[in-house]
């Protein structure tokens, strides 16, 4: 498991933690906010997914609408369309099955 560290920000620079806070942000209204956490497990399961669905299968707008994993669209844009999910529904990816 990796360790973290902290790292202490000026007092009045504010958008020195704009990307950490954006993120922050979609991890709370697109994941925690839809449950009730009690435990320091359960937060950890929760987030490990959503980071999961966020770096490999989320568009990004900054990056043409592709997953940061660099994943590009199928050659093939015919075929039967899947629904993959996260968290019992709340996150929701779609492919093509293979033919």
């Amino acid at each position: 498991m990796k360790r973290l560290s902290v790292v202490r920000l000026t007092v009045q620079a504010p958008n020195l933690n704009a990307y950490a806070e954006r993120w922050v942000q979609s991890l709370k209204h697109e994941c925690l906010n839809h449950f009730i956490v009690l435990v320091e497990h359960h937060l950890r399961y929760l987030v490990d997914h959503y980071v999961a669905h966020y770096l490999t299968e989320r568009p990004h707008q900054s990056k043409e609408n592709a997953p940061l994993s660099g994943a590009s669209p199928p050659s093939e844009p015919h075929g039967e369309i899947v629904c993959h999910e996260r968290l019992g529904g709340l996150l929701k990816h779609y492919t093509r099955r293979a033919a």
